[in-house]
């Protein structure tokens, strides 16, 4: 079993204790050790004693580990990942065993995290550190930048291009053939019908721009 905690110990934190656990009850894989957490004063339902510290006592600790983020906002993730400089540490790739992924031509980078329910299908590239939260579809020849956060229910068309730190909210759709620039946000229910620049705010039905970040 490999020793392994999560930073982010908020309600996704939570939910990504459960998936590691669902992982472990078909193959027995990870010793799960606790939280890590830059604030830890806000946080419900889970003991203090799984509280491990935050970013500098993960630069400090000299034990290899595996580590993975349950950070939804994509520029806090990347942020938080960048201030971490310990060699100790590795990232995992944490895929729900119920996940529907296609075998042709599916990679998925280090870090990232597949909820349940989701559908991978083929020739898909997922980067670094993205979260496909719980029953989202990905369609065929799709490209996923790093530090992307999908949320619960996101369907995604086939031959999209997503640039890195793009949000998406919960139930928001993509139709296929479309680009979606770097840390662009993409609200709950949105329907995006046209390719959307970089760095905006899209609302509504069909998703337009509504503010630059």
């Amino acid at each position: 079993m490999k020793r392994i905690a999560i930073f982010g110990a908020g309600g996704f934190g939570r939910e990504v204790k459960w998936l590691i656990d669902e992982i472990n009850a078909v193959t027995p894989t990870w010793d799960f050790i606790g939280y890590y957490d830059d604030d830890f004063s806000t946080v419900k339902n889970i003991d203090s004693s799984l509280f491990l510290g935050g970013t500098a006592e993960l630069n400090d600790r000299n034990e290899t580990i595996a580590l993975v983020f349950a950070v939804g906002n994509p520029l806090v993730k990347r942020k938080i990942i960048q201030n971490i400089q310990n060699p100790a540490l590795y990232y995992p790739t944490l895929i729900h065993p119920n996940v529907c992924m296609g075998k042709a031509n599916v990679m998925v980078g280090e870090g990232s995290i597949i909820c349940a329910g989701t559908i991978l299908t083929i020739d898909i590239k997922i980067g670094r550190h993205v979260i496909i939260n719980l029953c989202c579809t990905v369609g065929h020849d799709s490209l996923i930048g790093d530090f992307c956060s999908f949320m619960p229910a996101v369907n995604i068309s086939g031959e999209v291009s997503i640039g890195e730190g793009v949000y998406v909210g919960t139930g928001a759709k993509i139709i296929n053939q479309l680009e979606i620039g770097e840390e662009t946000i993409i609200g709950a229910g949105a329907v995006v019908a046209k390719s959307l620049p970089a760095k905006c705010t899209a609302v509504g039905i069909p998703a337009k721009p509504v503010k630059f970040n």
